[in-house]
């Protein structure tokens, strides 16, 4: 039985302490139908979340909020603002082991150090590998996350922490389970360029030469979300399952019912 739900109009407030928010509502599906608004969000952390932001988004009727964010993420920002009444489900996509000294380097390497390991496509090759890895290794959290949203969790709101690459691929999977097109998909996915949206690089050093041309040319593969970094994706599970439906059914173990919830929940009916 298809979801009754009242449809919710795209908005896009400018919101003062959360990055990269907003509503995946409006995206095509291959059968013609649409996601429909007010469903599923999209955003960067909420630790800085004002006081009128936690308010706007008290306004959405959410059900949960899903944090990818590791341990290390959450002392660098801090945790979630708390919004009553809504379900907090902290999915890590990432070890904080996992890259710390690169991390750390980032943050605090001077521009010698900062060539070392993000010059001549490092940089951007490390994005499309970490983007491989999370759809190979990470299937029982997307797992979750597609079973929740059949099961009582929309309206959900998706978030790393800039909102471009954990949340962006956890999106990614939402969309390509209720039949999204992948053009759609990215098209989507790379509105986390905006100048608006984008994450704040965070530097130990924050004087002329910390934050030189040079080195945030360097740091801005990192930074950006491209369409190779999305396609590495596409890439790892037509290589490790061969096609999306195998991917969704044996990788994700989301049975063809589930999957028809999900579209109950999240499309309209057309």
């Amino acid at each position: 039985m298809t979801q009754q739900l009242p449809q919710v109009p795209s908005t896009e407030p400018e919101l003062a302490g959360v990055r990269n928010f907003r509503d995946v509502g409006g995206l095509p599906t291959a059968d013609g139908r649409r996601v429909r608004h007010g469903r599923l969000f999209r955003s960067g952390h909420l630790a800085h979340a004002t006081e009128s932001d936690a308010s706007f988004l008290g306004t959405l009727g959410l059900h949960t909020i899903f944090d990818f964010r590791n341990a290390a993420d959450m002392r660098l920002e801090g945790p979630d603002v708390e919004l009553p009444g809504v379900r907090n489900v902290n999915l890590p996509l990432t070890d904080p082991a996992d890259g710390a000294e690169f991390w750390k380097m980032v943050r605090d390497g001077d521009l010698d150090q900062l060539r070392s390991i993000l010059s001549d496509g490092q940089a951007a090759g490390r994005m499309s590998a970490s983007y491989r890895t999370i759809i190979t290794q990470r299937t029982a959290e997307h797992s979750k996350v597609l079973h929740a949203l059949a099961e009582d969790s929309v309206p959900a709101l998706m978030h790393c922490a800039a909102g471009k690459d954990r949340a962006g691929l956890s999106v990614a999977v939402s969309l390509l389970a209720v039949g999204v097109e992948r053009e759609a998909i990215e098209a989507d996915y790379l509105k986390s360029n905006d100048p608006h949206r984008r994450y704040l690089v965070r530097r130990s050093d924050n004087s002329p030469a910390g934050m030189s041309p040079e080195v945030m040319e360097l740091l801005s593969p990192l930074f950006d979300a491209r369409a190779e970094y999305l396609s590495a994706a596409f890439e790892a599970i037509e290589q490790t399952w061969g096609t999306t439906e195998r991917y969704l059914t044996e990788g994700l173990k989301v049975s063809p019912q589930t999957r028809e919830r999900l579209r109950d929940r999240l499309i309209d009916e057309g």
